[in-house]
């Protein structure tokens, strides 16, 4: 296509992606479900180019801000703390899906080598963090099973990676060597946390010196990217590398970003990881019609294909049960018998786990690396297409209704020390200390009256909350109310001042800005 062409073609995206998110939302359905089966249907509409994915490209494009903004976010405290479980399903269970898939698949298609058969496994063996992300921000789960998953979505993608082109190379060579394999794994995940953990501290040092905050705001873009590349560049996991980096950063973001780049950046990312996920799914959604046409249509699809894959993706979705089932009866037996005090999660939070195991746009790209002479290659395009689809249709709508059916809460005792009121009420503490050290002059006259007595009703409401939360709720919810309606009322006459050539824009916005601070605080206050 001319690249006018190609600018329109993602503009008409746009709006598709704008009409189907609201599709979604009036219809409950998670928008991945939403863009991926409309674009399915709109790539198969007459008249509309075949949209072939560089594969190398969309992974490069994609993953590395998504697994930032994933890493950015992530309580660092609760992966550490949740380390061995993280690793049991970034490893461990990839591992076990791609030997599961590999017997499986050999079984169903016997001509089809072993090798093959491995790297069909390790395509589809790791859950996307994509896929996870999207799903997961529309349901409620305690937070140890919210950090087991998305630990494991921001690391499986390396393991999956390696056993890949490990995989592929034995086709290729017609050798393998685990024992190189693993201390090729072991070299990659090293060199990824060295590169991911440079780069982000240098990143930390940088910040610290720059003054423009929108430098700031792009050196922080620019993150995601260095340390992907250059983990890349150094044959290390630059997944890796990606995740280091974003822990390293969220950690520091704190005090070395200023409260006005803080939420400056939140918006820009926001709606950049918006965009940039959107795009995933619909661009999966399209890359179906250039599956199909490559094998011949439909036809040898559902003749030829349609049994083995339903099979293997029957065997993905079983094999994430036995191992997280697997994981927790041996961490139950291990605590019996004294070897840790972490307790199982137990058989209705284990279902949650296995349930949520969504693949996409990782497993879509590497599939489409298979180089042209690999057995099979043709049947792995469609089983990889079909366990996206299953995964996300199927695990993607249900997963909150199982959420729901299994009565999955947070457990007595698991939240952090102090409560948000707590929290609230040592935080107001701190500021009163401030303000009381200030509001005397040296001869102890009282210089700033209105905000000791701002700041002590602030500090005493806080310290009379905490355990009245239930009892206190409905006054402070109309307190807000009222907050709320008094922005209102400030912005429609300020919009009137402007409109009747009052004010110019300069004062409209300066002043619009102070009210869009106060209203936010009470939305907030209301969430």
């Amino acid at each position: 296509m001319h690249t006018v062409q190609v600018f329109e073609l993602v503009i008409a995206l746009l709006l598709v992606i704008v009409a189907l998110h609201y599709i979604a939302h009036r219809l409950s359905l998670p928008p991945a479900v939403a863009l991926l089966t409309g674009g399915s249907a709109l790539a198969f509409l007459p008249g509309l180019p075949v949209i072939s994915l560089d594969p190398e490209l969309v992974l490069v494009v994609f993953l590395p801000p998504l697994l930032m903004d994933g890493a950015w976010f992530t309580a660092v405290a609760h992966f550490r703390r949740h380390i061995i479980g993280i690793l049991s399903l970034a490893i461990g269970a990839v591992l076990f899906t791609t030997v599961v898939v590999a017997v499986v698949a050999h079984w169903l298609m016997p001509s089809l080598p072993w090798a093959a058969c491995a790297a069909l496994g390790a395509i589809v063996s790791p859950p996307d963090a994509v896929s996870a992300r999207a799903v997961l921000q529309r349901v409620r789960l305690p937070r140890r099973l919210t950090t087991l998953l998305e630990g494991e979505s921001l690391l499986n993608d390396a393991t999956g990676l390696v056993l890949f082109r490990f995989a592929v190379a034995a086709v290729v060579t017609g050798s393998f060597s685990a024992g190189d394999a693993l201390v090729s794994f072991g070299i990659l995940a090293l060199g990824g946390v060295v590169v991911g953990a440079a780069i982000g501290g240098v990143w930390v040092l940088l910040v610290r010196r720059l003054k423009e905050q929108d430098l700031m705001i792009a050196s922080s873009i620019l993150l995601c990217w260095a340390s992907y590349l250059a983990g890349e560049q150094l044959h290390v996991s630059g997944v890796i590398a990606t995740v280091t980096a974003g822990l390293i950063a969220g950690w520091h973001q704190h005090t070395v970003l200023s409260a006005q780049v803080r939420m400056r950046a939140g918006g820009f990312w926001t709606v950049m990881i918006f965009l940039l996920e959107a795009f995933v799914f619909i661009l999966i959604g399209f890359s179906l019609r250039g599956v199909i046409e490559r094998v011949g249509g439909f036809g040898p699809v559902l003749h030829d294909m349609a049994w083995p894959a339903m099979v293997i993706v029957l065997a993905v979705i079983l094999a994430r049960f036995v191992w997280v089932f697997g994981s927790d009866a041996v961490l139950a037996l291990a605590r019996r018998i004294g070897l840790t005090r972490k307790p199982p999660i137990g058989p209705r939070a284990a279902v949650v786990m296995s349930w949520a195991g969504m693949r996409g746009v990782v497993t879509l790209a590497v599939a489409l690396t298979l180089p042209e002479e690999m057995p099979g290659r043709d049947f792995m395009l469609v089983t990889a297409f079909a366990i996206i689809l299953a995964t996300v249709l199927l695990q993607g709508t249900t997963l909150g209704v199982v959420i729901r059916a299994l009565g999955v809460r947070e457990a007595e005792g698991a939240g952090p020390p102090l409560s948000l009121a707590q929290a609230e009420a040592a935080m107001a503490r701190e500021q009163l200390k401030v303000v009381e050290a200030v509001a005397h002059d040296a001869e102890g006259k009282l210089i700033h009256p209105r905000l000791l007595d701002s700041y002590r009703t602030r500090a005493t409401i806080a310290a009379n909350y905490p355990g009245r939360e239930v009892e206190l709720q409905a006054g402070m919810e109309a307190h807000f109310a009222v907050v709320i309606a008094a922005v209102t009322a400030g912005r429609a006459e300020l919009v009137r001042l402007h409109r009747a050539n009052q004010i110019d824009d300069e004062i409209l916005h300066n002043l619009e800005r102070d009210l869009d601070i106060e209203e936010l605080g009470a939305m907030a206050a209301l969430s």
